[in-house]
């Protein structure tokens, strides 16, 4: 038997989409542009730092993608795909913290971090 959700819960559902769909469009524009920053010819760290960056910012941008689309895609291929976006962001941030002037992007990519990990808990 399934149960239909409420309102409340479907207003919910939609704010947290949305909200987590915002943070990873910011998460996306932050890593982008720490990572063009960065010299591709710069020391190990900064190199790894500067990949992670584009990595994160292009798994952000398809993530925003996908929650934007409706319909979109079954529960568990949301889960899966906020699951991802959640780990890269948090992998990047670590790479960010290893550079100097990074701190800000390192935070943006927490709070996306938080964020997909606050939408997956929405979705039981």
């Amino acid at each position: 038997m399934t149960t239909t959700p409420s309102q409340q819960e479907l207003f919910r559902y939609l704010e947290d989409r949305f909200e987590c769909a915002r943070t990873c469009a910011e998460c996306a524009r932050t890593s982008t542009l720490r990572a063009s920053l960065m010299d591709p010819d710069g020391p190990k760290r900064q190199e790894a730092a500067r990949r992670s960056g584009i990595l994160c910012a292009e798994v952000c941008e398809a993530t925003c993608h996908v929650l934007s689309r409706h319909p979109g895609p079954s529960d568990r291929e949301l889960r899966a795909r906020l699951e991802w976006c959640r780990d890269v962001c948090l992998e990047c941030a670590e790479a960010f913290d290893a550079c100097p002037e990074s701190e800000a992007a390192a935070r943006k990519c927490r709070e996306c971090a938080r964020s997909c990990a606050d939408f997956i808990a929405t979705l039981g």
